[in-house]
């Protein structure tokens, strides 16, 4: 199966909705990162002092936070992964739209905190390699 690709102008209708499902990925990740920072910063306390009373209800209620937000985050990168958009980079925001210009797959990139897609590279280059979009990728149209 080929990969969808998108025009310039498809991919960025998209936009709002994508920046949703990124922003719940993202805030999802930050919870299980803290949670596991307690749980960790938790276990050591309890090694250092050879034992303590630890408050059993509240850590299951963060246990179970940390569950649910691993569900949230993977259903929102499994929706945008669905779109046909690749997420190249979640801690920063990064998605790249395959988009089809002369015959060619190359990836129009959004970074979270952008205004609108400005930027391409080629599919080996990567964000390093990121380039204003010129005319041709503009006027790329759909070839399906």
């Amino acid at each position: 199966m080929a990969e969808r690709t998108f025009t310039l102008d498809e991919a960025q209708v998209l936009l709002p909705v994508l920046e949703s499902l990124l922003r719940a990925a993202i805030d999802g990740k930050k919870l299980i990162e803290a949670v596991d920072t307690e749980l960790q910063e938790l276990a050591h306390r309890v090694f250092l002092q050879g034992g303590l009373s630890v408050n059993i209800v509240h850590m299951a209620r963060r246990k179970a936070e940390r569950e649910k937000s691993i569900q949230r985050v993977k259903d929102a990168l499994a929706e945008i992964d669905a779109t046909g958009v690749q997420v190249k980079d979640l801690d920063i925001g990064l998605l790249d739209f395959p988009c089809e210009v002369n015959g060619r797959t190359v990836l129009l990139c959004w970074k979270l905190g952008e205004k609108g897609i400005t930027h391409w590279h080629g599919v080996s280059e990567g964000f390093a390699g990121r380039k204003p979009i010129d005319e041709r990728i503009a006027k790329a149209k759909r070839s399906h």
